[in-house]
């Protein structure tokens, strides 16, 4: 035990580690930092609404489409829809295909090792096997590219995941701002523990997918396969998005030689932590796309304060990016203390002890994060 209390006191975020244990979060606890997470979450909460209703609907409605060209319509296609696609007058879907192929890329959890799985290969082929059937283009890729199409349903079981996942979250950042509005949420432990209450009463919920072809029902990802939300989609996604991410094209160098780019993927730190808000001021960095949707739900007494910054409103991308960075530092305290293996004020020292290792595992992530910038 002595060890270890030596240990943390050596750790460069050893700070974090005592706000942790004391009921605290990441992100200082000021009235400045509440309404900006509050405000922030909210926008989000909308966006997010949006991404999963899309995500949700091109795996269940654009399933093996090869073409997909209205898969951002939701089915409802009209010309004043179009013009304003075409205006870009829309929410940035985009965004969310990026997120998921992110998580799937880096995989992990039990939906990744289920897409290997020899229950799925069945289910797929027999979905597969319907959907080709007497189509003159599918038939002939399918046999001479026996992997492609099992390859697009993993994709596609995905984007059902992470719609399903992003559903849940929305409902807990919307249920947030609600509290916010009624005078009940005041501080950022608050906050943490209102998305903790989130993420542990849908713990358990099942993960599922299946299509309807040609009238019949093929399921993917059957209840039985025992996939969850957090485990399965909750975890991977923190990982993918929060932490590892992908470099962004344009920002470093994807030659090798260059060696700007770290050959181990479980090395990335390109995720939601990491980035810099400059770039993502600017054009052809996917997170811009997500700023440049949330800007459009600001609540009012968010965006007075930055309306009274430097600036203004001319910098609004960045200024959102750095408040969404602090949102983002709330939740994964809360995924923190979630996932801790034991209450982080138990008085059992072995219990301690353990703690002290869990949470210095999660700090040396922190190292080369924006922890200490957002909290300056």
């Amino acid at each position: 035990m002595t060890n270890t209390v030596l240990k943390s006191q050596k750790h460069p975020l050893s700070e974090y580690i005592n706000c942790l244990k004391s009921g605290q979060a990441l992100l200082k606890d000021t009235p400045e930092n509440v309404l900006e997470v509050v405000g922030i979450l909210k926008s989000y909460g909308i966006v997010l609404d949006a991404y999963s209703k899309n995500l949700i609907y091109i795996a269940e409605h654009q399933f093996l489409e090869m073409f997909p060209f209205f898969k951002y319509f939701n089915g409802e296609i009209s010309l004043s829809k179009l013009l304003k696609f075409w205006w870009h007058d829309r929410i940035n879907y985009e965004y969310a295909e990026y997120c998921m192929k992110g998580m799937l890329w880096h995989g992990g959890g039990g939906l990744d090792k289920y897409l290997d799985s020899a229950e799925f290969k069945q289910l797929a082929k027999a979905a597969i096997d319907a959907k080709i059937t007497g189509n003159l283009i599918l038939m002939p890729l399918n046999q001479l590219f026996p992997e492609f199409l099992p390859d697009m349903v993993r994709q596609q079981a995905y984007y059902s995941a992470l719609g399903q996942f992003w559903r849940v979250m929305s409902d807990i950042f919307m249920t947030l701002s609600d509290k916010y509005d009624q005078g009940k949420m005041k501080s950022i432990p608050e906050v943490v523990n209102h998305i903790l209450s989130g993420l542990v009463e849908a713990a358990n919920l099942p993960i599922t997918f299946a299509v309807n072809i040609k009238g019949k029902r093929y399921e993917i990802i059957p209840e039985s396969v025992g996939l969850t939300f957090l485990a399965d989609t909750a975890v991977p996604y923190v990982e993918a998005v929060f932490f590892r991410g992908a470099p962004f094209l344009g920002t470093v160098s994807y030659n090798a030689k260059a060696q700007q780019i770290d050959p181990e993927q479980s090395q990335f730190t390109y995720g939601a932590l990491y980035a810099d808000p400059l770039p993502i001021g600017g054009a052809g960095i996917p997170p811009t796309l997500l700023m440049q949707d949330m800007r459009h739900f600001l609540p009012d007494y968010l965006l007075e304060v930055y309306q009274k910054t430097n600036r203004g409103t001319d910098n609004l991308r960045v200024k959102i990016c750095e408040t969404f960075q602090k949102s983002m530092f709330c939740v994964t305290t809360a995924a923190i203390l979630g996932l801790a293996p034991h209450p982080l004020d138990t008085e059992n020292l072995q219990e301690q002890a353990e703690n002290q290792v869990y949470l210095e595992g999660w700090m040396d992530r922190f190292l080369t994060s924006r922890l200490q910038v957002v909290n300056n």
